[in-house]
């Protein structure tokens, strides 16, 4: 025979408490009328707002390198007889998309003004001959006339900017801490890493096991080699056990650690 389902009754308590409403007084419904009323007349008034033309377009920012007639060269084809012809989400972009242009806020406010606020890149690193690479390690001038001499040379294969940029992020942390700075990070097309220090001094590290050693050159640099620097014209980490010291002026080689004769990758 078929199963009868169960059932549970309700208690009085359990039904009145889901389905019974409050009775609402007079003030309470004026109240719930304002507050729709309200919202309505927020929504006619945003969309009033956007319908208005453009009368006024004001650029603000902390910035150097983004010249405020470059801000209006982009934004003023989309405003035509003061009226705004693109998206304020859309216009964003095309701002963003401008060089030096780190980030971007545009928004409208009354009466009829388009406040445009801009964030400018940070140049942190050369890249190659012309480019330039922010804080985070993003190429964003890829040629440019001018290339602050005083930034670190960065240079490796095509796309390595990220990875190039960590790695010298990384052991110019280490080298800050010792009073020095990195001017220069070199990766070829094996992936080898040479540093360049500001005090003169090259470091090879090569393609593999660069954690390895770099903690070998920065115990080296403390226990050893600081206060010899300035004879000092590379050091190769290429070995297993040990370094190579080239020094100044004649290059000569001469191994620091264990006699091993040829460096490894």
């Amino acid at each position: 025979m078929p199963r009868k389902h169960s059932q549970r009754r309700k208690s009085p308590l359990q039904v009145k408490s889901w389905f019974s409403l409050p009775a609402l007084s007079w003030p309470q419904v004026i109240n719930g009328t304002m507050l729709l009323l309200t919202g309505v007349g927020a929504w006619a008034g945003t969309t009033w707002l956007m319908e208005q033309p453009i009368n006024a377009v004001r650029i603000d920012g902390s910035f150097e390198r983004v010249p405020a007639v470059q801000i209006e060269a982009a934004v003023m084809p989309y405003i035509k007889e003061g009226e705004l012809t693109a998206d304020l989400a859309d216009l964003r972009n095309i701002i963003v998309a401008l060089p030096w242009v780190q980030d971007a806020s545009v928004r409208r406010s009354w009466p009829s003004t388009l406040n445009i606020n801009i964030t400018e890149e940070r140049a942190a690193a050369r890249w190659g001959d012309k480019g330039l690479l922010n804080v985070y390690g993003e190429l964003f001038v890829s040629s440019t006339k001018h290339v602050p001499a005083e930034l670190p040379r960065l240079e490796g294969p095509a796309d390595s900017e990220l990875q190039v940029a960590r790695q010298y992020f990384a052991l110019n942390a280490q080298l800050e801490q010792r009073g020095l700075n990195a001017t220069a990070l070199r990766m070829d097309e094996r992936g080898s890493l040479t540093l360049g220090l500001n005090n003169g001094m090259e470091v090879r590290f090569g393609t593999v096991d660069l954690e390895e050693r770099s903690t070998r050159f920065f115990q080296a640099l403390d226990e050893v080699l600081t206060p010899i620097a300035d004879r000092i014209n590379y050091i190769d980490m290429r070995y297993t056990n040990g370094f190579a010291v080239g020094w100044k002026p004649a290059g000569e080689l001469k191994l620091a650690d264990r006699g091993e004769t040829e460096p490894h990758a």
